[in-house]
């Protein structure tokens, strides 16, 4: 039976809080940076507000949009980024949960790799972390997208990644953090965690091979 919708949106921002916390603790979320989001009942997405310390979120830090990013509650703002958000769930019915944090090794990535225009991830067991990718022999390359306040023109450039037929379960922003997601938010935070030492590995291999 489904729930009735303020008691789904409080479900979903009990869900945010707590992966907040623990995002935070690991140090993902510096200042107020970093936005989460769940999937509510068609059409609808619980989102973080702007501007909040995502380590203490409570009920109120969470608000309603819908798949175009407009609030649902016109007196809070959801944060700048709801757009890639709302663009991860109109294209993929089965997404549950979208995960964007700052860690320092995601900004330091992304800004490493951002000529390139992405960090190639091969040969690693924990590929196989990932939905879709079932042996170490995996390849993927994680997309590193220029940073921009213009929203619809970088949803116009993820698009062309999220389209492509191998499965794509994240990207970089330059000098900003990743974006991720999965069906719920255990498997965001799988792929959030799996990306994060990824990305570790590759850094601490570029230092010693200098």
């Amino acid at each position: 039976m489904s729930l009735h919708p303020r008691a789904e949106l409080e479900h979903a921002a009990s869900a945010i809080a707590v992966a907040g916390r623990e995002l935070a603790a690991l140090g993902y979320t510096p200042a107020t940076s970093s936005n989460f989001s769940m999937r509510l009942g068609p059409g609808r997405v619980a989102v973080t507000v702007s501007g909040r310390d995502k380590g203490r979120l409570g009920p109120a830090d969470v608000m309603e949009v819908d798949l175009e990013g407009r609030a649902i509650d016109p007196a809070l703002k959801p944060s700048a980024e709801t757009l890639l958000h709302c663009q991860i769930y109109a294209r993929w019915p089965e997404i549950g949960a979208v995960l964007h944090t700052h860690s320092l090794v995601q900004t330091v990535a992304s800004r490493l790799y951002a000529k390139e225009g992405h960090m190639r991830l091969a040969g690693y067991e924990l590929l196989k972390a990932f939905r879709g990718y079932a042996t170490h022999e995996a390849e993927m390359d994680l997309k590193v997208f220029a940073n921009t306040q213009d929203m619809p023109a970088l949803c116009r450039e993820v698009e062309s990644l999220l389209a492509q037929p191998t499965p794509v379960h994240g990207y970089l922003i330059e000098g900003h953090g990743i974006y991720t997601w999965g069906v719920d938010m255990a498997e965001a935070r799988r792929h959030l965690d799996a990306f994060e030492f990824l990305i570790r590995c590759e850094l601490e291999m570029r230092k010693l091979s200098r």
